[in-house]
């Protein structure tokens, strides 16, 4: 069994930084992801990393404004969000696979936290 528990969401002006955490137990997590799902929209992938951290991908939408990183010691995935706009209120959640696969889809994700609330006021 493994459990993902994400923090670190929050109301924030435009502008504004935030950090999500992930925090993995249970087992060892290799591919993890951050997605995100506005109210009434469908879940849409945020960023992806790698086991080593080596390797990282993000959606156009987000590039050089946010960053995903890892802390394997402390079993923790990050997601640094840096000039917030009120289109990136959603709820977060943390994803992780044990099978190689698209980055993209949730189906290619084993396992999903309970998510963390992010909103961006104008």
């Amino acid at each position: 069994q493994g459990q993902l528990v994400e923090s670190g969401g929050g109301l924030v002006q435009a502008g504004g930084s935030l950090r999500l955490s992930c925090a993995a137990s249970g087992r060892t997590f290799y591919d993890m992801g951050w997605f995100r799902q506005p109210k009434g929209r469908e879940r849409e992938f945020v960023a992806g990393i790698s086991w080593s951290g080596g390797s990282t991908y993000y959606a156009d939408s987000v590039k050089d404004r946010f960053t995903i990183s890892r802390d394997n010691a402390k079993n923790t995935v990050y997601l640094q969000m840096n000039s917030l706009k009120p289109e990136d209120t959603a709820a977060y959640y943390c994803a992780a696979r044990l099978y190689s696969g698209s980055w993209y889809y949730t189906s290619s994700y084993d396992y999903w936290g309970q998510g963390t609330q992010v909103t961006v006021s104008s």
